[in-house]
C-alpha cells in the first residue's frame, strides 16, 4: 500500500517541475482522452434515454439532416413531420417538450439551412418551425420568435400552443415600443395581434389579451371579442388594472370598461363605472339607456349614495312626469332617513344616548377625580358634540330635543335648559347639534331647528343656521328650504351668524353646484372689507358646494380674494380654508389642476408653497400615483425651522396629509404610506409630526387596523400636546361608527389620564363621540363596498374636518368648534337593506365575509371568506362584501350596499328544506 503512496508524490513533484510549455504539451494530449470521455458520458446518457425517446430523437435528428437535402419535395416531408411532432408537443406544455429539447443542438443547423434556402412555401414552413424552436434556444431580447413568425405563414397562430402565444405576444409588446421610439409603422404586427387576442379570450386568458392590447395602444379592438359569458372577467381586471395606469391611459381603460358593460347591458357597473370618470355625460348616458324601470330605480339609489345631481327633465327615455317624480325621489336621498330608522329598529338600538352612557365613567379607576379642575363650559361643549354625534339621525335624544330628565320641564320645549349651559359661541354648537340628531330627516327636523331661528341671541341664531344645513346634507327636498332660509342671514351684519349661515349653505349643498350658492357667496369670497374668518367659510363653502368641478369661477374668486389680502391677513391660521377650497374644486381631478398651480405660484409666499401641495393632493386623491407621494415625502424630508423660512412650515403638515390623501384608495399603497409616515415620526420636525396622526387616521378610516391603532396610542402619550391631540382624533377617526371596545377602551383610559388637561380631554369626549357615532350604525369611509368607487362629497368633509384639526388651538380649542361639523357630509349609513319591487323592506338571508381579491383567477373563485349568514337589514364594515344566500331573488345589482332592489328568480324551484 505504501509503494504506490510514494511513487504519487514522486510523480507529483516531478510535474511540479515541469516548465510551462511542458504543462501546456500535456494538455493538449490529453485532450483526445477527455473529449472522449465527454462522448463516452454522453452515450451513457443517451443509454438513459426510454426506447421511444430515443427513437424521437433519432427520428428528428433524421427530419434534420433531410431538410438540408436538396429536393424540395424531400424538403417539405421532413418539414412536415417536424412540424406535426412540435405541434402534438406544444399544445398543452407543463416542462420543456421532447422534440425542442432534442432540437436544441440543430437550431443553428436550421437557421442556417433557412438563410439558404430560396423564398418558397418550403421556407415559410422552416420559418415556423424555427419561431417555435426560438422561444427556448434565442438568446433573451434578440425577439427571434417573432421575427421568424413575420417571415412565416401568419396563420393559425394559436395551434402551436399557449405558451408559444405567451412569448410571442411579449415579443410583440417589446418590438412595438422599438418601432414606435423609431416612428415605423406596425401594420404586421396588428395582423398578428388580430389572431392572438381572441385565442386569448377563447381561452380564458382575458388579462393577457388586454396586457397586450395595451401594449400596442389598441385596447378597442377588446370588444368585438367580449359577451355575455366573459364580461366580468374582463371588467374585473380592467377596472383593477385603471389603478396601476398612467394619466391618459387610466381614462382610456375606464371607458373601455363603460362600453364594455353597456354593450352587454350591465347598466349598474356602467354607472359605477361611469362615476368613476366623473363623467356626468357618460352618467347620463348609462341611465337613459337603461329601459327597465325597475333597475332604473336601482341605478337612481346608487346615484343617490354618491350624492350625484342628476337632471331627469332631459331624459327622454322617461315613460312619464309619475316615473320621473318617483326617480327624483330616490336620487334626493329623501328615503335615506327612513331606511336608516329601519335599520336602526331591526338592531333594536332606538333609545337614545347619553354622553354618561359612552363616557362610562364607572368604569375608570374610582382614585382619579373625574372633574377635578375641570372647565365646565368645555365639558358640557365636549357633551354637545358626543350627544349629536351618537344619537346622529334618530331623532331624539335626551339633551337637546327634551325627550328625558336631563332636559327639565322648564325647557321642554326643545332643550333650551341645556343649550344655556353653554357660553357665547358655544351655544352654535348646541343649537347646531340638533340638526345632527334629525340627520337626513328635513320634515321632520326643520319644526324642531325653526325656534331657534327667531332667536334674539346671535350665537343661537348661527347655530340654527348651521343646524338647517346638517339637517340638509346630502338629501335635497323638493321644496328647497335650505336656501330659502339661509340666504338672508349671509349678509347680516353679526360675523358669527353669517358663518352660520355661509357654512350652513356648504354642507347643504355639496356636490349639488347650486348656482344660487355661487352667486350669493362670490362677494363674500372677494369683499376684503370682511374678516377673513366669514371670507374664509364663504370660500370653503363654495368649494364644498362645486366639489371635483374645476369651476373657473369660484377658482378665480378665491385667487383674486388670496391676492388682495394682506400679509398680517395671510397669516390668519383661517387662511388654509382659501387654499383648501382651491384644492376640493380639483379633488381627484388629475391634471386639469396644472394650470391652476402655475397661477397659484404667483401668490404671497406666505401661502404660495401651502397652496400648491393642498392643489396637487386634492388632485391626484386616491390615484395612488407614486411620483406625486415621493415629491410628498422629498418636502416632509426638509428639516425648516419656522421663524427662519418666510412662508412657514404648515405646507408640510399639508403635504403629510397629502401622502395619505393619495395612497388611501389602494391596500398595498397604504401600507407603503404607513411605513413612510413611521419614518416621518421617527426623523421629522414637529410640525410633520403633529400631521402624522391626522394622516394614520385618514388611511385607516373606519376601519381600526391594529398596527395603526398601536401607533396611535403610543402617540396619544406625546410629550407635544398637539401631536397627543391628533393622535386622539385620529382614534376616534380609525374608529369611526365601529363601536371598537379597544379604542373604547383606550380611550376610556386617556380620559382618566388627562383628567387635569381640559383641552387634551375635550379632544377625547370628541374622539369617543366619532367611535360611537350613530350607535355604531354609520361609517365615515368615503369609498363604496368594492373600493373602486370613491364619495367625493363625503371625502371633502373629511379634508374641510382634518385641516381644521391641524391647528387645533386656533380653530377647534378656540371659537370655531363647529368647524368639527364638516365631517358631517361623510357620514354614511353602514347598511345593506333589500327591498322588494314596490320599495319596501324585505328581509332575506344575505353572506356577510372578507372581500378576497379574485382579479385574473380561474373559473369562478369566492369572492368572500370567513362569512356568517344574516337577514338583511344587516351592518356592512370597510372591508366586508355581501351576496345572496338564496336563489329566490335576483339583486339589479352586482355590488350589494345601501338600498338593494330585489326581483322574484323566475327558474327558482322551491325545495322542501326552504319551506
Amino acid at each position: 500500500m505504501g509503494a504506490p503512496e510514494k511513487e504519487d508524490v514522486k510523480k507529483d513533484k516531478m510535474d511540479e517541475d515541469k516548465p510551462v510549455s511542458d504543462t501546456v504539451k500535456d494538455a493538449k494530449k490529453d485532450a483526445p482522452q477527455k473529449d472522449k470521455d465527454a462522448k463516452k458520458k454522453k452515450d451513457e446518457k443517451e443509454e438513459d434515454l426510454s426506447e421511444e425517446d430515443a427513437a424521437l430523437k433519432e427520428n428528428l435528428e433524421l427530419m434534420v439532416e433531410r431538410v438540408q437535402d436538396k429536393e424540395a419535395g424531400v424538403q417539405k416531408l421532413a418539414l412536415e413531420q417536424l412540424r406535426t411532432e412540435i405541434k402534438d408537443s406544444t399544445s398543452s406544455m407543463t416542462s420543456v417538450p421532447k422534440p425542442l429539447k432534442f432540437l436544441r443542438p440543430h437550431y443553428d443547423t436550421l437557421k442556417a439551412c433557412y438563410e439558404a434556402l430560396k423564398p418558397s412555401e418550403n421556407k415559410t414552413m422552416l420559418a415556423d418551425i424555427l419561431s417555435v424552436l426560438a422561444m427556448t434556444m434565442s438568446p433573451e431580447g434578440s425577439r427571434e420568435s417573432l421575427h421568424y413568425r413575420l417571415k412565416g405563414s401568419l396563420e393559425n397562430v394559436g395551434s402551436w400552443g399557449h405558451e408559444y402565444i405567451r412569448t410571442l405576444a411579449g415579443e410583440i409588446g417589446e418590438e412595438y415600443q422599438v418601432r414606435t421610439a423609431e416612428e415605423k409603422k406596425s401594420e404586421d404586427l396588428m395582423a398578428l395581434v388580430r389572431q392572438i387576442i381572441p385565442f386569448h379570450v377563447q381561452h380564458n386568458a382575458e388579462p393577457e389579451a388586454v396586457d397586450l392590447l395595451m401594449e400596442v395602444e389598441s385596447l378597442d379592438l377588446l370588444m368585438e371579442h367580449v359577451g355575455e359569458n366573459n364580461f366580468r372577467r374582463t371588467c374585473l381586471y380592467l377596472l383593477s388594472f385603471a389603478s396601476y395606469v398612467p394619466e391618459p391611459d387610466d381614462s382610456l381603460v375606464l371607458r373601455t370598461a363603460f362600453k364594455i358593460f353597456k354593450k352587454v347591458k350591465n347598466y349598474d357597473d356602467a354607472l359605477r363605472t361611469a362615476l368613476r370618470l366623473n363623467s356626468s355625460e357618460l352618467v347620463a348616458e348609462a341611465f337613459s339607456a337603461c329601459e327597465d324601470p325597475l333597475e332604473k330605480k336601482q341605478l337612481a339609489y346608487i346615484l343617490a349614495r354618491q350624492g350625484f345631481a342628476l337632471d331627469l327633465e332631459s331624459d327622454i327615455s322617461l315613460a312619464g312626469d309619475d316615473e320621473r317624480d318617483a326617480l327624483q325621489e330616490i336620487i334626493s336621498n329623501s328615503k335615506l332617513s327612513e331606511g336608516y330608522l329601519t335599520l336602526a329598529r331591526d338592531l333594536d338600538v332606538m333609545e337614545a344616548k347619553t354622553p354618561d352612557d359612552i363616557y362610562k365613567a364607572h368604569l375608570i379607576d374610582s382614585r382619579t377625580p373625574s372633574n377635578a379642575n375641570v372647565d365646565s363650559a368645555r365639558q358640557n361643549l365636549a357633551a354637545t358634540f358626543v350627544n349629536g354625534l351618537v344619537n346622529a339621525g334618530f331623532g331624539t335624544d335626551k339633551l337637546m330635543t327634551g325627550t328625558g330628565e336631563e332636559a327639565s320641564s322648564s325647557a321642554a320645549a326643545g332643550g333650551g335648559n341645556w343649550l344655556f349651559k353653554n357660553k357665547e359661541h358655544g351655544k352654535t354648537s348646541a343649537a347646531a347639534s340638533v340638526g345632527l340628531i334629525h340627520l337626513w330627516d328635513v320634515d321632520g327636523g326643520l319644526p324642531q331647528i325653526d325656534k331657534y331661528l327667531y332667536s334674539t341671541d346671535n350665537f343661537v341664531l348661527a347655530g340654527g343656521s348651521l343646524a338647517i344645513g346638517i339637517v340638509s346634507s346630502g338629501v335635497r327636498h323638493e321644496s328647497d328650504p335650505a336656501f330659502a332660509l339661509l340666504s338672508e342671514s349671509v349678509n347680516k351684519d353679526d360675523p358669527a351668524v353669517r358663518i352660520g349661515a355661509i357654512m350652513g349653505l356648504g354642507l347643504a349643498y355639496a356636490g349639488v353646484q347650486k348656482e344660487e350658492v355661487l352667486e350669493l357667496l362670490t362677494p363674500v369670497v372677494l369683499d376684503s372689507s370682511v374678516g377673513v374668518d366669514v371670507a374664509a367659510f364663504a370660500a370653503l363653502s363654495l368649494g364644498l358646494v362645486y366639489v371635483g368641478t374645476c369651476n373657473d369661477d369660484v377658482a378665480m374668486a378665491i385667487l383674486q380674494a388670496l391676492m388682495e389680502r394682506g400679509e398680517t391677513e395671510l397669516a390668519d391660521p383661517l387662511v388654509r380654508y382659501f387654499l383648501l377650497a382651491l384644492g376640493l374644486l380639483f379633488l381627484g381631478q388629475g391634471e386639469a389642476v396644472d394650470a391652476t398651480v402655475e397661477v397659484v405660484k404667483t401668490l404671497h409666499e406666505k401661502v404660495s408653497m401651502h397652496a400648491q401641495i393642498i392643489l396637487d393632493s386634492c388632485a391626484y386623491a386616491g390615484t395612488g400615483n407614486v411620483l406625486k407621494v415621493q415629491r410628498l415625502l422629498s418636502i416632509c424630508g426638509d428639516h425648516l425651522e419656522e421663524d427662519k423660512t418666510p412662508g412657514g412650515v404648515a405646507h408640510q403638515g399639508a403635504a403629510v396629509l397629502g401622502i395619505a390623501l393619495v395612497a388611501m384608495a389602494e391596500e398595498l399603497g397604504q401600507d407603503m404610506a404607513i411605513r413612510s409616515l413611521e419614518h416621518l415620526l421617527q426623523y421629522g420636525e414637529p410640525g410633520i409630526r403633529r400631521a402624522v396622526p391626522l394622516a394614520l387616521g385618514i388611511l385607516s378610516i373606519s376601519n381600526p387596523r391594529m398596527t395603526v391603532m398601536d401607533t396611535l396610542s403610543r402617540l396619544s402619550h406625546d410629550a407635544d400636546q398637539e401631536v397627543a391631540m391628533g393622535a386622539i382624533v385620529a382614534m376616534g377617526l380609525i374608529g369611526g361608527g365601529t363601536n371598537n371596545a379597544r379604542i373604547a377602551g383606550m380611550l376610556r383610559n386617556l380620559s382618566s389620564y388627562y383628567y387635569k388637561e381640559p383641552n387634551l380631554l375635550f379632544t377625547v369626549r370628541i374622539a369617543q363621540g366619532l367611535v360611537h357615532l350613530g350607535k355604531g350604525l354609520l361609517t365615515l369611509n368615503p369609498f363604496h363596498a368594492d373600493r373602486g368607487l370613491l364619495h367625493q362629497v363625503g371625502l371633502a368633509g373629511l379634508l374641510a374636518f382634518l385641516h381644521s384639526c391641524m391647528d387645533f388651538k386656533n380653530i377647534i380649542l378656540a371659537k370655531y368648534h363647529y368647524a368639527l361639523y364638516f365631517v358631517v357630509p361623510a357620514l354614511q349609513p353602514r347598511m345593506l337593506l333589500t327591498v322588494d319591487e314596490n320599495l319596501k323592506p324585505l328581509p332575506v338571508s344575505v353572506r356577510v365575509g372578507q372581500a378576497v381579491d379574485v382579479v385574473g383567477q380561474a373559473g369562478r373563485p369566492k369572492t368572500i371568506t370567513g362569512f356568517q349568514t344574516h337577514t338583511t337589514p344587516v351592518l356592512l364594515a370597510t372591508g366586508d362584501r355581501a351576496e345572496l344566500a338564496t336563489e329566490k331573488y335576483i339583486p339589479l345589482t352586482s355590488i350589494l350596499e345601501g338600498f338593494v332592489i330585489l326581483k322574484p328568480n323566475p327558474d327558482y324551484v322551491e325545495d322542501h328544506l326552504d319551506k
